[in-house]
């Protein structure tokens, strides 16, 4: 396995630290996760798989929160109940009082970057960071397009009648 940085036995389940801090602990036979296993990332969430040769035959995603992803019949933020999950665990707030993301309190975003669920993004580098500001990835086009299209940004817009990208010729008008 490559970018392995530690391995070790404990008892009959192997653990495997990458250099992510993402834990492997499980089965292995020949090198390979084979057999029952489980991935544990930095952030709290964790993947259950039966492995063979090193592919998830099938597997389970539970995100840090308890949420457990299904890949039928996915109930959570789609397109007719946007709550998060937390809110439909613990309920809407007051009125005025929005939740922005999952986590109850959500992390301050420098004014010219996104909060992309896992970190921040900033568009000038494209680099994405965790909210400690330690390097995740470098965004893609496809990524960067996705951020720029659908996360919170770290500014407000004003997105009323005087915004001239939204109707210029609004705009120009006087009041």
């Amino acid at each position: 396995m490559t970018g392995v940085s530690k391995m070790k036995l404990e008892g009959e389940k192997s653990r495997f630290v990458f250099p992510s801090n993402t834990v492997y602990l499980g089965d292995f036979k020949d090198g390979e996760f084979d057999g029952h296993g489980t991935l544990h990332y930095a952030n709290g969430a964790k993947y259950e798989a039966t492995w063979k040769n090193g592919i998830a035959l099938e597997g389970k995603y539970t995100f840090p929160d308890g949420l457990a992803y299904e890949s039928e019949n996915w109930e959570y933020c789609d397109g007719y109940d946007r709550r998060f999950y937390t809110e439909i665990i613990d309920g809407l707030k007051p009125a005025g009082r929005s939740q922005l993301k999952n986590t109850k309190t959500p992390e301050e975003i420098p004014e010219t970057n996104y909060d992309v669920g896992d970190g921040m993004y900033d568009p000038e580098t494209r680099i994405v960071t965790d909210y400690q500001n330690r390097f995740l990835r470098n965004a893609d086009d496809e990524e960067h397009a996705w951020i720029i299209r659908t996360c919170r940004k770290g500014w407000d817009e004003n997105v009323g009648i005087n915004n001239p990208r939204l109707r210029p010729d609004m705009a120009q008008q006087k009041h």
